[in-house]
């Protein structure tokens, strides 16, 4: 009698639970919740053990969130045939990332480093690339296991998105008033990252055409910038610099080969950056110290008339346009070839580019 109580017991239990979950997804997709895939360590590790291809194959890409959004994958490798490799991360800088590859001895290749100058040139935002790195290095046959079960069911079930409905991301949402001293909940809409299996991150359409959602991220940018400490100068300044060079002369010593990008912003987001940041002082140094070529998107007017929605990156159609004009400033200018380039593509964007003064 007891063992049949237990078992109603357990099924009646089974089935609550079902339901619930039914009816949760049922309702985040109701409002517009979309599955797709946690950006954790995980996901970056799994992205990091594809570095060794050779390098006329890949293209390995490091950086904060904006070549996350404006580097548009299938684009890239329709026209390169290419494989785009995304290591970037959001709200970070890449500085660990080149060292973790410079100190790779296997890693040979063509290696694009996105410059997000608040972030790249301080000391702060390491904490996602560590935790990424650490897992790279330490993870086990088991992880490796659970994370190829995992990720189908992932990419089907909206309540698994981890940034938007775990307990810790709701408990966010409810916007009680933070402590003197925490750091402040960064409550972005859930159309604004959108994530792919390759790490892409994009805006969704119902973002794109929402202002409110859009000035909601404004809203955060504005929060992020009442941060009063003073753009990194001096030595501290002179250490990055020496510390890039280094990384980046390993890469070369290989046969790998090195060129910075500074993707577009817009507003007063960008004005901002101009006055922080001069170009002279910080880019132009960069460039100098470790004797790379670099791709700035104000110098070609195809990239430089690109306009970010919420002040900081691009919608995924401009995405491709950017992604288009990169490959031919990368052929027709910088010296890299891909070896099976679509031609075609990138002769009409180079007639573009000349169209507008390149």
């Amino acid at each position: 009698m007891q063992t049949r109580l237990s078992l109603k017991s357990a099924i009646l239990a089974a089935v609550l639970v079902a339901l619930f979950v039914f009816s949760w997804e049922l309702y985040l997709r109701h409002k517009g919740a979309i599955p797709d895939y946690d950006d954790n360590a995980e996901l970056w590790a799994h992205t990091r053990a594809m570095v060794y291809e050779p390098s006329d194959k890949a293209t390995v890409f490091i950086g904060s969130s904006r070549i996350k959004y404006d580097l548009d994958i299938p684009t890239w490798e329709g026209i390169t045939h290419n494989h785009a490799i995304q290591l970037a991360m959001v709200g970070s800088s890449p500085r660990h990332m080149l060292t973790d590859l410079a100190n790779d001895p296997n890693f040979k290749g063509k290696l694009v480093v996105d410059v997000t100058e608040v972030l790249f040139f301080s000391n702060r935002g390491n904490e996602r690339p560590d935790q990424g790195i650490n897992f790279y290095k330490k993870r086990t046959p088991a992880q490796k296991v659970s994370f190829i079960l995992d990720k189908p069911v992932e990419s089907r079930i909206a309540f698994l998105n981890e940034g938007e409905y775990s307990l810790n991301a709701l408990l966010g949402k409810l916007h009680v008033k933070d402590r003197p001293g925490v750091y402040p909940f960064l409550d972005f809409p859930p159309g604004f990252e959108y994530t792919r299996f390759n790490r892409q991150t994009m805006m969704t359409p119902d973002f794109i055409a929402d202002t409110n959602q859009i000035n909601q991220v404004k809203g955060i940018w504005a929060l992020l910038r009442q941060d009063r400490t003073p753009p990194m100068s001096g030595k501290p300044l002179d250490s990055v610099m020496l510390s890039v060079k280094a990384d980046v002369n390993k890469i070369k010593a290989r046969g790998g080969d090195v060129i910075f990008t500074r993707t577009p912003s817009s507003g007063w987001f960008w004005m901002a950056e101009q006055h922080g940041y001069p170009r002279k002082a910080y880019w132009d140094r960069l460039l100098t110290e470790t004797g790379c070529k670099g791709v700035y998107f104000e110098d070609y007017p195809a990239l430089a008339k690109l306009t970010c929605p919420e002040l900081s990156h691009l919608t995924p159609g401009d995405a491709k346009i950017f992604t288009q004009n990169l490959i031919t400033i990368l052929e027709k200018e910088k010296g890299w070839s891909f070896s099976q380039t679509d031609k075609t593509a990138t002769n009409l964007t180079h007639q573009n580019l000349s169209r507008h003064g390149f």
